[in-house]
């Protein structure tokens, strides 16, 4: 069971965290180590992080901090366990005490109980420096208080899931911010913390021999293998089932006569035993009743016995409980605390194995605490989103601990909102929700749940009307988001924008919005200040908006400029027209409909009149598209300013040097030719890698993204819209590197046709009724993907009228209700090719799925696992029989239930992330050192911020695993490593690529500790998910065969090593060339294991292809080439000396002894050496020679146009031009990124790119 408190103690911020949550388990922030749960004789509580946080940043982004609080420690005394030690901070409240002990193994059946030292009641939200006398050595005793309804509900739930700690039925099902990790299962245990702290001794590998170590992998990961498994996605758990059933009596409540004796609830139980016992919580504790279920009677039962928890009470009555609950203990003592620690966000999971549903009264009440469907407003008191949302943004900001405070409750309210709106849109979907218009049409019906408005994203005013209808609206409100995250970014005081959430639920989309204070009681539009008013029928501008709007003019590049009204009148604007300024009741001044925010694509909108560039021209531009809404991204308008400013700098500099000034403006004409000629080399520059950089990112492997998520977030980091995706992939088909590109063409299709699926299947689930939910989507799903070729959609029967007409059991029959019925494989691959033809512009010419992985050459469980999670559909996890011609693949049985896919702002930590940035800075330079200290900074301010888990965090703990190895710390490699897995697994997905990298590097560093088996076991994990995920062929399984292989051989496992190593050398010369390293190096570990197996003719063979490579590539001097020749010469001598010996052997006769075979064994340095160069670790020599030389003609490139850029802005300045927008570094920036810090971040430390702080399954 997670924690619903997010990482209290998993993060070092947890005591200075507002809004606390319930108490969960957890662990501190950068890579320390968690507080213990057991009998250990001493806890340490984490520090207050934002104690410690720094006052400022320095220059070189080294954080300023404080001196540590003191600390001290305590004896905690408690009835019935052991004197507990614990070493805390003078400023931790009392409040984390109690949560450490209600999370340790003796001590966690305790929930009702105080505090007390000397006597004296402690306070729990008073800080121990309050304390008076408390000093080193002083021993506070645990007080059992009574109890009331609210303490035994909070027992009760606590006991609850300490029983689920394990079970995970949450994650599965997406409660609470639950989602599954797998590491402890796939590493059998045989990893963590305890290489840093040795607390646990488990069994290691290390000392093992090689011989007994079984490194065997599955057949499903052997190359070649067509196995593609799924149910060994989710490896199946055993359970300690402790209880049979805990839930409340229907007794409850308790009459006036028992509540006056103390009664406060009763409860049911149902041991393992078999036993049924009625349990009373009173304000002393609980005891057993005779109550039944027929019988009321509330005296004392058999034992007698009052516990004041009910975990004592239930080791008394049920042996079985004892003995399960003590070995669960263990169990969960052992996970890691990150494994139990909630999720910022909902995370999904789009297969799950069948679970037996279980009584659970826990559950039960969450589910019907708001009573859904029973009343308007939900019990208690609602939040006001809308003003926590604007408070939080109004927090001060002046220095970093400011700063951090505020962006830590922006992010904690913001995610408690999205969790708020995804819940009430899912309600508003299911029908639970009253509309405030019931009796108009459902599309346009409008609703109002926990202070916040939903509505369906339709056009229902015809304000879009022109624009596109249904379709248009569809895109405006992800159009909108895109506004609210951009102005939300640059944070300008005094403009405020609403909490926002998109939901895509059962086919329908639902924008959730916080609500303006007093907008429900104004009529339509008579608070709108500025913008459209009238439904588009009048413009007016404001004075305050303005000045507000102007602010945001130059980052968001939208000129202040005139339009005219109604009465052709100027009106001044300073952004699109279609946006709104409301004042609200509150005084605040919001920013509305920002659907426009960023240009239109002229490519998609064809104007009577405007011609594009030949360019575009050619490629068949413009085109009609399906609405008028297509907007540029907003990374491809900077890209777009950047070039012009190189431009406008180019011809300025050109006048420049024909006006008579040019002597008093420039010192010297020959370097001002100098500067001109950098300048213009650098803008060649700049333009190859804007109009061609994306291609040749993927063909040169420094962007390989291995499924849609990662090529969407590739194309978008690059500016590119996903409608595009059809034209890229004709691109590449007439491209000369389409060989490399094999992999990007498959993404490409595969891409196009489950989102070509999606816009399909919403108008289908849209017709569909509830209760046929299941029946509908898996006779979809047959259409789309199985090989059978008449599906036949089932109808459930309609049991009353069945058993009336005995005789004429007869299917329903297919009203309006049941068009879905209907559908045939033909008619939706029909419309699938017609609709990849009217969205991405692409042919597909597929009559059906088997054509299309023919054709293309896909995998249909890829294309149902991206289905899944774009359409938010959850299926059974069991083996699929896609290509049965006999019966279909899928059954109602198979859909287990459908999730919410939701989209909201994104909040950054921006201290922490100019922190890291400037820690990848320094690890960049070589600086290894400096750069973990920073590193440990970042990370330090990204827990303050989000808490445990978030991507942020997971980027920076695998940047963290990469450098400390770099340093050779390996076990804090590991342990950074193993929670840079699980908080990857948790927040992205058990599958996502980047969860795959982590556990190869995870791999990687325990073969590095001597763990072999556990490395290979990792690593057949991420084997088994990248071929899961995108099929066999894909340049990143090169990569994982490389290492698999390298340590099979290693292991002593030659023959087995050879099948992988040669499907490696086989994908390396299909993607990089029979002339690149890679090839290279594949070539030469064939080599290598083939003279290990004493095959020294097939070793020459290969050893000389790598030799050629190494030659044409670096020259005969290169260290390379030359420790290659060494070793073609040594086994050379070999196959010579052993076929001199076999001449002799059939010359002479079998007298002849043999000589002993002379081979080269691997010592560790060399087979690590050759690991760090499969996965680009470490700047080797190589690709130093490489680089060098563009290295530093790029750096001399990059200084001349700074150079030339400081003094176009000074002559500009002179001549009467303030504030010159030139280029002041940010076009040499973009170059840095662009081409120097690529090529040094593959071959450095290959971390992250700026843009994406989470690295994708294609670089390591």
């Amino acid at each position: 069971m997670v924690s619903k408190r997010a990482g209290s103690e998993a993060a070092e911020s947890s005591s200075s965290r507002p809004n606390k949550e319930p108490p969960g388990s957890g662990t501190d922030s950068e890579g320390g180590e968690a507080l213990s749960n057991g009998k250990d004789s001493e806890v340490t509580l984490p520090v207050n992080s934002l104690s410690t946080a720094a006052a400022g940043v320095h220059e070189n982004g080294v954080v300023e901090v404080n001196p540590t609080p003191n600390t001290l420690k305590v004896k905690i005394h408690a009835a019935g366990s052991d004197t507990i030690d614990l070493q805390v901070s003078s400023q931790e409240m009392v409040q984390e005490i109690i949560q450490v002990l209600m999370e340790r193994e003796d001590t966690c059946h305790r929930t009702c109980f105080s505090l007390q030292y000397d006597g004296n009641l402690l306070d729990n939200s008073a800080e121990l420096a309050s304390v008076e006398g408390l000093k080193d050595g002083s021993v506070l005793r645990v007080v059992e208080e009574p109890y009331t309804v609210r303490e035994v509900k909070i027992h009760i739930r606590h006991i609850r899931d300490l029983l689920k700690s394990l079970y995970l039925a949450d994650a599965y099902n997406a409660i609470e911010c639950n989602s599954p990790s797998f590491l402890t299962s796939v590493s059998e245990g045989d990893i963590g913390d305890i290489y840093t702290t040795g607390k646990r001794k488990r069994r290691s590998c290390s000392d093992q021999p090689l011989e007994t170590i079984d490194c065997s992998p599955p057949e499903y990961v052997l190359p070649g293998s067509k196995d593609r498994p799924l149910s060994l996605l989710q490896p199946l758990t055993t359970d300690n089932k402790c209880l049979k059933s805990l839930t409340v009596s229907g007794w409850n409540p308790p009459p006036g006569n028992r509540k006056m004796r103390g009664d406060l609830m009763y409860l049911n139980i149902i041991t393992m035993e078999d036993r049924h016992v009625s349990v009373t919580a009173s304000t002393r504790g609980f005891y057993i009743n005779q109550s039944t279920v027929d019988m009321f009677n509330p005296k004392p039962g058999i034992p007698s016995l009052l516990c004041h928890s009910l975990l004592e009470l239930l080791n008394q009555i049920s042996l079985i409980f004892k003995k399960n609950f003590a070995t669960l203990q263990k169990k969960r003592v052992n996970c890691h605390p990150l494994e139990r620690v909630a999720t910022p966000f909902q995370t999904y999971s789009w297969t799950t194995p069948h679970r037996q549903h279980t009584i659970d009264c826990v559950r039960a009440e969450d589910a019907y605490t708001s009573r859904l469907g029973y009343e308007e407003q939900i019990t208690g008191q609602p939040r006001d989103w809308n003003e926590e949302l604007q408070m939080a943004w109004e927090m001060p900001c002046q220095d970093l601990m400011q700063r951090i405070v505020r962006k830590q409750t922006i992010f904690k309210v913001n995610s408690d909102f999205v969790a708020a709106a995804t819940r009430g849109a899912m309600a508003v979907v299911d029908g639970n929700i009253m509309a405030i218009n019931p009796g108009d049409y459902t599309k346009m019906q409008i609703f109002i749940w926990n202070n916040i408005f939903f509505s369906f994203g339709f056009d229902i005013q015809d304000s879009y009307k022109e624009s596109g209808g249904d379709r248009a609206a569809y895109v405006a409100s992800n159009n909108d988001l895109k506004g609210i995250q951009a102005y939300s970014n640059l944070d300008v005081e005094g403009l405020h924008v609403l909490g926002t959430v998109i939901v895509d639920y059962r086919g329908y989309r639902i924008i959730a919005q916080s609500i303006i204070p007093g907008i429900l009681e104004q009529v339509q539009d008579q608070n709108v200040v500025y913008g459209l008013v009238d439904c588009g029928k009048t413009v007016i501008s404001n004075h305050e908006y303005i000045n507000l709007l102007l602010k945001t003019s130059s980052p968001l590049r939208i000129q202040k400029h005139l339009v005219l009204n109604e009465l052709e009148q100027p009106i001044m604007l300073c952004s699109s027209v279609d946006c709104k300024g409301i004042v609200g009741d509150d005084g605040r001044r919001y920013f509305l409909d920002l659907f426009r925010t960023f240009p239109s694509d002229l490519n998609f909108l064809p104007i009577v009149g405007e011609e594009l560039h030949e360019d575009c021209q050619r490629l068949g531009f413009p085109k009609e598209y399906r609405h008028k809404l297509c907007c540029l991204r907003p990374e491809l308008v900077e890209n777009f300013v950047q070039h012009k400013h190189t431009q406008f700098a180019k011809l300025l500099k050109e006048k420049m040097r024909r006006n008579d000034r040019r002597k008093s403006l420039m010192e010297d004409e020959e370097s001002a030719t100098e500067n001109y000629d950098y300048m213009r080399d650098a803008e060649e520059i700049k333009a190859l890698c804007r109009e061609q950089g994306s291609i040749k990112d993927c063909v040169n492997h420094v962007t390989v993204p291995a499924d849609g998520s990662m090529l969407t977030n590739a194309l978008h980091n690059c500016g590119i819209n996903i409608r595009y995706i059809g034209k890229i992939a004709q691109l590449i088909s007439h491209s000369e590197d389409k060989q490399f590109l094999d992999h990007i063409s498959k993404l490409l299709v595969s891409e196009i046709i489950t989102r070509v699926a999606k816009h399909i299947i919403v108008p289908y689930l849209q017709g569909v009724e509830i209760s046929a939910l299941s029946s509908a989507i898996s006779h979809f799903l047959n259409c789309l993907l199985s090989s059978y070729p008449n599906p036949v959609a089932h109808l459930l029967l309609d049991e009353l009228v069945s058993r009336r007409k005995k005789n004429k059991r007869k299917m329903r029959i297919p009203g309006n209700d049941t068009a879905w019925a209907s559908l045939t494989p033909a008619e939706l691959w029909k419309q699938i090719n017609s609709e990849a033809g009217e969205s991405f512009d692409y042919l597909l010419a597929c009559d059906g799925v088997d054509q299309a992985v023919e054709r293309f050459g896909l995998q249909k469980v890829s294309l149902l696992r991206e289905f899944c999670i774009k359409t938010g559909i959850q299926v059974l996890l069991r083996e699929y029989n896609f290509d049965s011609r006999h019966k279909p693949t899928f059954t109602e049985d198979d859909i287990l239930n459908s999730f919410p896919v939701f989209k909201h702002i994104i909040v950054k930590a921006t201290d922490a992330d100019q922190v890291y940035k400037n820690a990848q800075t320094t690890i960049q330079k070589g600086n290894l050192k400096e750069g973990l200290e920073l590193l440990n900074e970042s990370l330090n301010l990204f827990n303050n911020v989000y808490g445990a888990l978030h991507p942020d965090i997971c980027g920076c703990m695998s940047l963290l695993a990469r450098v400390n190895y770099m340093m050779d710390n390996i076990p804090e490699a590991i342990s950074n490593q193993q929670k840079a897995v699980i908080i990857s697994e948790r927040i992205l997905g058990f599958d996502h690529p980047n969860t795959i990298h982590e556990y190869a590097n995870l791999g990687l560093y325990c073969f590095a500790n001597n763990q072999v088996s556990v490395a290979l076991r990792l690593l057949y994990r991420a084997l088994y998910l990248m071929l899961t995920v995108c099929g066999e062929d894909h340049p990143e399984i090169a990569v994982l065969d490389s290492n698999i292989g390298l340590m099979l051989q290693t292991a002593l496992d030659c023959d087995l090593a050879i099948r992988f190593l040669q499907k490696s050398l086989e994908l390396n010369l299909k993607y990089y060339g029979v002339q690149a390293l890679e090839t290279a190096l594949s070539y030469h570990l064939m080599a290598q294991v083939y003279a290990s197996k004493a095959e020294f003719r097939t070793a020459v063979q290969h050893e000389k292809e790598a030799y050629t490579i190494y030659r044409a590539q670096l020259g005969e001097t290169h260290l390379k080439t030359k420790a290659s020749s060494e070793f073609l010469k040594h086994v050379t001598q070999q196959a010579v000396n052993l076929q001199r010996t076999m001449n002799e052997i059939y010359k002479n006769g079998s007298n002849v002894k043999l000589p002993p075979v002379q081979t080269t064994p691997l010592n560790n340095k060399t087979i690590l050496q050759q690991l760090n160069l499969i996965n680009r670790i470490g700047l080797n020599d190589s690709r130093k020679s490489v680089l060098e030389k563009a290295t530093n003609r790029m750096r001399k490139l990059i200084q001349a146009e700074i150079q030339a850029s400081q003094r176009l802005t000074k002559a500009l300045t002179d001549i009467g031009i303030d504030n010159p927008i030139l280029i002041n570094g940010t076009a040499p920036a973009e170059i840095v990124n662009g081409v120097e810090n690529v090529a040094e971040e593959k071959t450095v430390i290959n971390s992250k790119t700026e843009n994406d702080r989470v690295p994708s399954g294609d670089s390591v």
